[in-house]
């Protein structure tokens, strides 16, 4: 049997005389730092939004905050099946189970729920894994991306923060 030896041979990127020395690279930096004070500056075109009294419009894809869907009958869809909890990437989702007692069957669909429920935002990097992986459509991030506080126990969702008021269909099939 032959053997085939293969070399990769990267290129090593020649410079051309000017870019040799360092105030060229200086020059181009300060050229764009310059380029984008002259279209804040003169042009009008501002870069930061002045927050409370204007609003960034986000795109259709947005991931927003998380919301706790309940069903057509107002009860919650979360069964504490913690697979949210296993996927999530950074351990930001925290659930604690309790089994459904008679005077709260109508509240739940299955035999345990959701006492606690929480995701800490400061942790969460909002990649949609928690979305995807809950059998019963119960976890969405369709909510507002309104995030800004001066409390970090704000950040910290709670079961009763994220859960909609009525129900409604699921949105979108899970496959």
């Amino acid at each position: 049997m032959a053997t085939i030896n293969v070399v990769n041979v990267a290129k090593k990127h020649q410079f051309k005389w000017y870019e040799k020395f360092y105030f060229y690279s200086i020059t181009k930096g300060l050229g764009i730092t310059l380029k984008h004070f002259i279209k804040a500056a003169f042009l009008g075109k501002r870069v930061t939004l002045e927050y409370p009294e204007k609003k960034r419009q986000y795109s259709s894809r947005f991931r927003g905050m998380h919301s706790l869907k309940r069903d057509e009958q107002g009860r919650e869809r979360c069964t504490s099946c913690f697979c949210c909890m296993w996927i999530c990437p950074a351990d930001a989702i925290y659930i604690e189970a309790a089994e459904v007692t008679p005077e709260r069957q109508h509240l739940h669909p299955e035999d345990k729920y959701a006492k606690k429920f929480e995701i800490d935002l400061l942790r969460c990097i909002f990649c949609g894994l928690c979305e995807e992986a809950c059998p019963k459509g119960a976890i969405y991030l369709d909510g507002n991306g309104e995030m800004a506080t001066d409390n970090r126990q704000d950040l910290i969702l709670t079961k009763e923060r994220m859960t909609e008021k009525q129900g409604g269909p699921i949105i979108g099939q899970r496959v």
